[in-house]
Formats: C-alpha cells, structure tokens, sequence
C-alpha cells in the first residue's frame, strides 16, 4: 500500500495548456491539481483527445504548461531528466542496433563501461523474460516484444518514474493481457512510479492504485477512484470487470457525449 505521509514525487499544482492553431487557442488541460507518490501506480483516463498525452508530456518536461507547474521531488520541471522515463505506443527503437543494443545505448551515452552496460541490459532483459533474443534485431520481433523491449531499455535507465503513454494500445487482446501481467511483476520487483496514460477502463484497473479520469476539452479532473484490489489482478477477474463498470458508468455520465467512449 502507498505511504499517504510520504511527500509526493510529482506534484501539479493548477497546471493548464493551451495550443495555438490556425483556428485559434485551444486549450487542452485546465486547472490540473494532482500529487503522485512514491512506488505509486496512477492511470490517467480520459477519452481519445482529452490532453491526456499532453499531460504525459508536461510530467516528462517535453513541453512546458502554459500555467501552473510541475515539481518532481520538490523541483521545479523545466526539461526532460533522467529521473523519468517515456514508454510511447510507437516504441521507438532503433532498428540497426540489436536487442541488447538498443537497451545499452543510453548507458553508453552515459559513458558506463562495457561490463556494467551488458550486465545492466542482461538483467533487463530478464525482467521482460526476453533474455534469448538479446542479439535479434528489431524486425525479428512480434509487436508485443518490441513494447517489451522498449520497456526493458526503459527499465535499464534506473529512472525512478515511468511515463507510459498507452503502451499497449496497437496490441491485440491476449498480447495485452500478458504485458499488464508482466508490468505488474515488474512493479512487484522494482516499486518505481508509474504513470500510465489509457482510455480503456480495465486496463487502468487491472494495473492502478489510483485512476484519474479526465473530462473532455479542455482536460480537467473529474474524479478519482482508489483501486484497493489485491495483486496480481487480470484484466477478467470480476472484481476488475465490477470496478470498471462503475467507472465507465460515471465515465459516461460526467462526458459530454461526443467525448463518451
């Protein structure tokens, strides 16, 4: 269970942004207050456009707010750090490197040796049960390995939060199921934070402490609900699928409609 005394590790306080587009300002979060804590799993859910990557992106220090702030252990986000990781839906990967190559890259920016990049890499690989196709370059993988090993190069970085931006959103079903299993085990081991951006309602039950629903255009906080169900959870466990009708439900009732799912 999350440590309510523990101060949080991201803090928003009455953060806001708004774009500039040939039609105009349009304004795609407003108001967020949100504090996140330590080995804490949030989901942020909300409908397709609901700013939900944006504030992925703010939380990253990828983009600025147009008000209001963020803090990351009392500091101020003015730019991307290592302290935080983005896991996207497109995973990103380098397709001349392999595998292992991938995950060592950033730590050979970082000027780590040789030994300690490779041990690193091997036990990341573990974690995402992946260890056999270490030397597989990238268009020798499923697109359910490549979101593992993109969670792997993440993994392999130490950050203390990860930022997933749905993740699994282009995989089919049981794909999916497996890697909310598998994420689950990793938070089991690891404890970091995560952060994780869907709009499919089990999913950020099967996985959150807390879900965060955003209303629609501009974004704004609606409700919070705590997830107090035991680990590990499946995405069909009716406990799950009773908890996901409730919030769906007022997913439903709080949308406008053209917003609703």
């Amino acid at each position: 269970m999350i440590d309510e005394g523990k101060h949080p590790v991201l803090s928003l306080r009455d953060v806001s942004k708004t774009f500039t587009s040939r039609q105009g300002a349009v304004e795609a979060l407003s108001g967020i207050s949100l504090d996140i804590r330590a080995a804490e799993v949030v989901c942020v859910l909300g409908p397709s456009g609901g700013g939900k990557s944006t504030l992925l992106a703010l939380m990253a220090g990828l983009d600025a707010p147009s008000d209001g702030e963020i803090l990351c252990n009392g500091v101020r986000v003015v730019e991307p750090g290592p302290d935080r990781v983005v896991i996207f839906q497109e995973h990103a990967l380098f397709p001349w490197l392999t595998v292992a190559g991938n995950l060592e890259f950033g730590l050979r920016m970082k000027g780590v040796d040789r030994a300690l990049r490779r041990a690193r890499a091997a036990e990341a690989l573990r974690m995402v049960h992946l260890s056999r196709f270490a030397d597989h370059y990238i268009h020798q993988l499923s697109g359910g390995m490549k979101q593992r090993v993109a969670l792997a190069r993440a993994l392999v970085m130490d950050p203390s939060i990860l930022l997933l931006d749905e993740p699994f959103g282009a995989l089919d079903p049981e794909t999916k199921d497996r890697l909310l299993g598998e994420l689950q085990n990793i938070w089991e081991t690891t404890h970091k934070t995560i952060v994780f951006v869907t709009h499919n309602v089990r999913e950020a039950v099967c996985i959150g402490d807390r879900v965060v629903l955003l209303s629609a255009h501009p974004g704004r906080i609606k409700r919070e609900y705590r997830v107090e169900l035991p680990r590990p959870r499946h995405i069909n466990d009716p406990d799950v699928a009773d908890l996901s009708e409730t919030i769906l439900s007022d997913f439903k009732t709080e949308l406008d409609p053209e917003g609703a799912p």
